[in-house]
């Protein structure tokens, strides 16, 4: 059978991914592939907590795939230059991913859609990641939003057309055999071991990621509304590494949220969570339409705000954690510790 290469990056499941379900209904065998090309996000390169979940998150992936009768090729370089050698390897006719949305990852993947495509691969990308593409949400002049409110209002309207996520498969077909690299030699995680006691709140990965979505729904959401407010309190999700890397979907939480008969009351409390998962499509969509804020204000008038030169003792003092201010203190202290900090 002829193979398909599914270039996974920040869609690290198995459940509703659209690329590894197109290389599948299109009669391919599915070549899960992941290349390490760091110096390729330029200035998005990511910190080293990043990393280490990543580390994590590849391994729990691999492990899901070879359940099913596949795995997982890891290979480092130039992005590009890995998919031409993986596909003279495998004879891959064909290369699907999901799309990414920061500014030097769309001209990355453009440059290597259409160079692929010169090449005479077939070549298809998709969303996995967003309830609503930037694009598909516009004010009545055909341009971007700049607000949050009536962005969600058209975007929120859109939902009600969302098609239900896809299940993961079963079994998968052998892909050939490839040369992978190891996640160690990525060298992902610190040997210092500094990131060490974060493992013992969260677990990268799908199955991970889903555990805590069910921990939520269980307890959390009909409180949501009041409770995310509460820094004391697990009232929040904690999905927000889980969305990063693609664990779980957002169209996987509120599809999973119709489904739930909810009660009045409650029901307002869910349809608050929905509305914060708004915000981050708000986010990608300022970012994608508007790609200079990465650097430069929204709004020119703050351009002359005035910033403080930083205190090098109050600096650290805030960094450690010993402020004396104890929410300060106690944020800090547990964004060391778990790698996660309340919005609050």
């Amino acid at each position: 059978m002829a193979c398909a290469i599914v270039w996974l990056r920040r869609d690290l499941r198995l459940a509703d991914q659209p690329a590894l379900n197109a290389a599948i209904e299109r009669g391919f065998v599915p070549v899960p592939v992941y290349i390490h090309a760091p110096k390729e996000d330029a200035g998005w390169r990511p910190g080293g907590a990043s990393d280490a979940w990543l580390d994590c998150s590849l391994r729990a992936l691999d492990h899901e795939l070879r359940i099913r009768g596949s795995q997982l090729t890891i290979r480092a370089g130039a992005s590009l230059a890995c998919l031409r050698a993986l596909i003279a390897e495998c004879g891959a006719q064909a290369v699907f991913w999901n799309r990414l949305y920061e500014p030097a990852t769309r001209t990355r993947d453009g440059v290597i859609k259409q160079a692929l495509r010169d090449d005479g691969v077939l070549v298809e990308s998709f969303n996995a990641a967003q309830l609503c593409e930037p694009w598909s949400v516009q004010t009545g002049q055909g341009t971007p939003y700049k607000v949050f409110t009536p962005f969600w209002r058209n975007a929120s309207a859109q939902l009600e057309m969302l098609a239900p996520p896809t299940a993961a498969p079963l079994s998968l077909p052998k892909p050939s055999a490839l040369t992978s690299l190891p996640v160690d030699a990525l060298k992902l995680r610190s040997r210092l071991g500094w990131d060490s006691e974060f493992w013992n709140h969260w677990t990268p990965g799908e199955a991970g990621a889903q555990a805590r979505w069910d921990r939520f729904l269980d307890v959390a959401v009909v409180r949501y509304h009041d409770d995310r407010n509460r820094p004391d309190l697990a009232g929040t999700s904690g999905l927000s590494a889980h969305l990063h890397f693609g664990e779980i979907s957002p169209r996987q939480c509120v599809h999973a949220l119709r489904e739930i008969e909810f009660a009045p009351s409650q029901r307002a409390h869910a349809d608050h969570f929905v509305r914060e998962l708004g915000w981050r499509e708000f986010s990608v969509h300022l970012l994608y339409h508007f790609p200079h804020t990465a650097e430069v204000d929204l709004n020119p008038k703050f351009d002359a705000f005035g910033w403080a030169e930083p205190d090098p003792d109050l600096l650290s003092a805030w960094q450690q954690g010993r402020t004396g201010i104890p929410i300060i203190d106690a944020g800090m202290r547990e964004l060391w510790r778990s790698g996660w900090m309340h919005n609050r």
